[in-house]
């Protein structure tokens, strides 16, 4: 489904990513882990057109997305859950859900998903005139996470959905984002420095190392590599 190859980026002067190679097969969640300044998040920005690499190349479906703008790819479908979940906090969660949908047109499907996010999250059915600022930490992830689905997508980002969240609600929301894998057979590229956490729900693991690529492997063998997890993934 989704293919970035030789993947150069850069913030400025300072490089970011240095010939990165990943593949996600449609149906995976596929985790991407490395410690803080590894290149994940800028990963993800590449995919979903915040950040522009300055050599390889990104393709979708089949298509090269890599030139284009996040606009664009949103409507072709991805949707990109960022780190600390930028919500419009003044807005109340029905009108963060319909931002999700903003580049649709079917009324009557957007009725129909709205139902279905508020049955993955019913929290957000009580609380759907509330500000979202109001919201605890795992409601509004729980709200990044019902507004990006909100747009359809086929290939969901996630970037480091544990964060600065307790254990037990961090649980309830990797079990919504298996259910949503399952049910909605939405392909899931997921961030997190959690990696036994990532591990637990992803079907293959890439590891970065300042920008570059380090290992590509199955989630069982991560797992079960005690000598990998010591040296990369810090448990």
């Amino acid at each position: 489904m989704l293919t970035l190859k030789g993947i150069r980026a850069s913030y400025g002067p300072v490089a970011a990513l240095h010939d990165v190679t990943i593949e996600v097969a449609e149906g995976q969640i596929v985790a991407i882990l490395g410690s803080n300044g590894a290149g994940k998040t800028s990963t993800l920005r590449v995919v979903s057109g915040l950040l522009r690499p300055n050599a390889g190349a990104v393709h979708f479906l089949g298509r090269r997305i890599d030139r284009r703008s996040p606009e664009s790819i949103v409507s072709l479908g991805i949707s990109h859950v960022p780190e600390g979940r930028q919500l419009f906090t003044e807005l109340t969660v029905y009108e963060n859900l319909m931002l999700g949908a903003y580049t649709r047109r079917d009324r009557q499907q957007i009725r129909a998903d709205l139902e279905k996010v508020y049955g993955y999250f019913p929290i957000l059915a009580q609380r759907r005139s509330q500000p979202a600022g109001s919201l605890s930490g795992g409601e509004q992830q729980q709200l990044a996470i019902a507004r990006a689905l909100m747009s359809r997508p086929r290939l969901l980002l996630l970037d480091e959905p544990s964060l600065g969240l307790a254990p037990l609600v961090v649980r309830e929301i990797f079990d919504i984002i298996k259910t949503i894998n399952r049910e909605q057979h939405v392909t899931i590229l997921l961030v997190e420095q959690d990696a036994s956490l990532a591990l637990a729900v992803a079907q293959h693991g890439y590891v970065l190392e300042t920008g570059r690529l380090v290992i590509s492997e199955s989630s069982e063998r991560l797992r079960e590599d005690e000598d990998l997890r010591r040296s990369y993934l810090g448990y």
